[in-house]
């Protein structure tokens, strides 16, 4: 008898569900919620946002009975880490869930996001090294002598967003506050983690989450989303500057007008790939592979484990 699985991610930008039966994925959802709109600020989750989640999860849970879902498991990553009211989030999105919920760590959100980007991947000669470019933290994870080694960096789209960058046109001050921002926190990555040096020049790097999804479909003019256009899509470096400096000139609303730019995301894109391309320079690499599957895909095969 089959058994029908739910994994829930209430990240610092979006709310997202995959409800897997036995081995298939038969829905994928994601909503834009902002979780982490002030949490740099004030270290607290704001009562708007935490409402936008509960309601994005009571729609969730919906659909959860109409599968049949028996198991599952939430998880909540650098917003409600970084927050002090984080438990308290954590309760209520448990109750309206119905299902076990926890906040992860640094390297639990590393280790399922590599864990669900790799699953599918053919063999390549190279190191994988994941980039996870989230709206509170990017975490970067590869194997290194059989071991994850990973770092959780205070950078994702909405932080750097709101710290650094600003949501509207890009200005010279924004852009070297970011830069400087950004690199300050590869610094400290590169340090913590050495392994990430040995492997500059020969990595292949798979990027994951909203900001990489939103590349890809923008690169393929997508004006309805399309998995298979997506997943495993090859982005260069010139992509991604191209659209990061084509963004950074123009207003929220006028980004929102291109073919592949998710609602939500037109005022912290930007950010995200500034991000991006820092990574890709500090890693030495001119290509990265997009993957939708990620840290949902990585619940689910800790559950079914």
């Amino acid at each position: 008898m089959t058994e029908v699985v739910a994994a829930l991610d209430c990240g610092s930008n979006s709310t997202r569900l995959l409800i897997d039966d036995d081995g298939v994925a038969r829905r994928r959802e994601m909503r834009i919620t902002r979780l982490s709109q002030g949490v740099d600020a004030s270290g607290r989750l704001v009562d708007a946002a935490m409402a936008r989640s509960f309601a994005v999860l009571e729609q969730y849970r919906a659909l959860m009975d109409e599968a049949g879902v028996t198991r599952g498991l939430l998880v909540a990553t650098s917003a409600v880490r970084d927050a002090r009211n984080g438990e308290e989030f954590l309760e209520r999105a448990r109750d309206i869930s119905g299902v076990e919920a926890r906040i992860l760590t640094g390297l639990e959100e590393a280790t399922l996001s590599y864990d669900g980007a790799t699953a599918d991947l053919d063999a390549d000669g190279r190191v994988t090294v994941i980039v996870d470019v989230g709206g509170g933290s990017t975490e970067l994870a590869m194997k290194h002598d059989g071991e994850l080694r990973s770092y959780s960096m205070q950078l994702g789209c909405v932080r750097v967003s709101e710290r650094a960058l600003g949501r509207d046109v890009v200005t010279p001050e924004g852009d070297a506050r970011a830069r400087a921002m950004i690199e300050a926190e590869l610094d400290r990555a590169f340090a913590s983690v050495p392994a990430f040096t040995q492997v500059v020049g020969d990595a292949r790097l798979v990027g994951l989450a909203g900001t990489v999804s939103t590349l890809a479909q923008l690169d393929a003019g997508l004006a309805q989303y399309d998995r298979e256009a997506v997943h495993h899509r090859r982005l260069s470096q010139g992509t991604v500057r191209h659209w990061r400096e084509r963004l950074a000139g123009e207003s929220p609303g006028v980004r929102l007008a291109h073919p592949g730019m998710v609602a939500g995301r037109e005022d912290v894109l930007v950010a995200g790939l500034y991000v991006l391309d820092a990574v890709m320079d500090r890693l030495g690499v001119d290509e990265l592979l997009a993957s939708e599957n990620d840290i949902l895909d990585g619940i689910v095969m800790m559950l079914r484990r």
